[in-house]
C-alpha cells in the first residue's frame, strides 16, 4: 500500500516538474511575433475570435474567456461549426487566433481559405514553426514543448498548459497594453466579490444604528459595556456631534494589565486615541480595506462631508 501510494505521488510531482519545465522553456519564445500580436489584437476594430479542435478548443475557450474579462472583446468558435452556419459571425475587422499544437490539423487548414476570402489575419499558436498554419499565419507563437507530461508522453499535458499559458500572457499583455485597471475588471465582474469591493460604497456595508456611543467622563468599565453591544471592539468618543476620540477593546485590556488596582476608577479620557482613522461614507469599500490594511487595524469610523458620524465599517464587513 505505501509502495502505491509513494508512487502515486512521485507521479504527481514528476508530473508537476515536467509541466513546470516546459513553461520556462517557452519564455525564449516571447519575442517580436508575440509583440507583433499584442499590436495586432490591440488595434484590432472588430473581434478576437479563437479557434482549435479538441485539447486545444478546450483551451481556446478559457483563453477567450481569460481575454474577455480582461477588456478584449473576444469569443471562441470551433472550426467545424464555422462550415454549418457560424462562419456568419466573422467579419473582415476582426482576428483569428487559431490554436493546433502540430499546426497541421486538418480542420485547421480547410479553415484558412475561408478567412483569406474575407482578408481576416491570422495569429497561429502551435509547437511547429514550420507547420502549415503557421506558414499562413501573420505571425507565430511558438509553444513547442520537449515532451508531454503523461508517462507515456502521448496525452496533451505539458502542450495544453503551454498553450494555455501563452494565452495568459497574451491577455495580460493586452491588458497592460489598455491600461485596464481594477475598475475596468470590477465593470466586467459586478456580481463576484472584487467587483462588490470595487464598485460597492462604505455606506452599503458599514453599521449605522446603535452606534457604540460613549463620552470623555465615561467610566472604562462602563465602556467595555457600550462596546460588547456590538462587537465591533470599538466605540466613539463624542462631544456633542464632535468625534473626539475612540477606545478599543484591546485599549480596555492593555489598562486593566498595567493599572490593575486603578482599573475601575479610570475614565474613557485616560485610555482613548485622540487620533481615530476615519473614512467618507461614500469612499469604495477598497479604499477601506486599503486604510485598515495600512494601518494595521480592524475598524474605521465613518463620517459625512460634514465629519459628522454616521457609521462605523470593520474587516469583516470588507470582505
Amino acid at each position: 500500500m505505501n509502495e502505491n501510494k509513494n508512487s502515486v505521488i512521485s507521479t504527481g510531482i514528476e508530473c508537476l516538474q515536467a509541466e513546470a519545465k516546459s513553461l520556462l522553456g517557452i519564455i525564449s519564445n516571447v519575442g517580436d511575433d508575440f509583440a507583433q500580436a499584442v499590436e495586432m489584437v490591440y488595434n484590432c476594430k472588430g473581434k478576437l475570435i479563437i479557434t482549435g479542435v479538441g485539447k486545444s478548443g478546450h483551451v481556446g475557450a478559457k483563453i477567450s474567456a481569460t481575454m474577455a474579462s480582461l477588456g478584449t472583446p473576444s469569443f471562441f468558435v470551433n472550426p467545424l461549426d464555422a462550415y454549418h452556419g457560424d462562419l456568419g459571425m466573422f467579419d473582415s475587422d476582426d482576428i483569428v487566433l487559431a490554436i493546433s499544437y502540430s499546426g497541421n490539423t486538418d480542420e485547421l487548414l480547410r479553415f484558412i481559405p475561408l478567412l483569406q476570402e474575407r482578408n481576416i489575419p491570422i495569429i497561429s499558436m502551435t509547437g511547429n514553426p514550420d507547420s502549415l498554419l503557421a506558414k499562413y499565419s501573420v505571425c507565430h507563437l511558438n509553444i513547442a514543448v520537449a515532451r508531454e507530461a503523461d508517462p507515456l508522453n502521448l496525452a496533451p499535458t505539458s502542450s495544453t498548459t503551454a498553450q494555455m499559458a501563452m494565452g495568459d500572457a497574451l491577455a495580460c499583455a493586452l491588458a497592460k497594453r489598455r491600461n485596464f485597471t481594477r475598475n475596468d475588471f470590477a465593470q466586467f465582474h459586478p456580481g463576484g466579490t472584487l467587483g462588490k469591493k470595487l464598485l460597492s460604497r462604505v455606506k452599503d456595508y458599514m453599521l449605522s444604528s446603535n452606534l457604540p456611543i460613549v463620552c470623555r467622563n465615561t467610566k472604562v468599565c462602563d465602556a467595555m459595556i457600550e462596546i460588547s453591544k456590538t462587537k465591533l471592539g470599538i466605540a466613539v468618543v463624542l462631544e456633542g456631534q464632535t468625534i473626539v476620540g475612540v477606545v478599543t477593546d484591546g485599549d480596555i485590556r492593555r489598562a486593566m494589565q498595567f493599572k490593575q488596582e486603578h482599573f475601575f476608577e479610570m475614565l474613557v479620557s485616560d485610555i482613548m486615541s485622540t487620533t481615530p482613522k476615519t473614512i467618507n461614507e461614500t469612499s469604495k469599500l477598497t479604499d477601506a480595506e486599503s486604510m485598515m490594511r495600512k494601518f494595521n487595524i480592524h475598524q474605521l469610523v465613518v463620517v459625512d462631508d460634514q465629519n459628522r458620524l454616521v457609521g462605523i465599517i470593520d474587516t469583516f464587513r470588507c470582505m
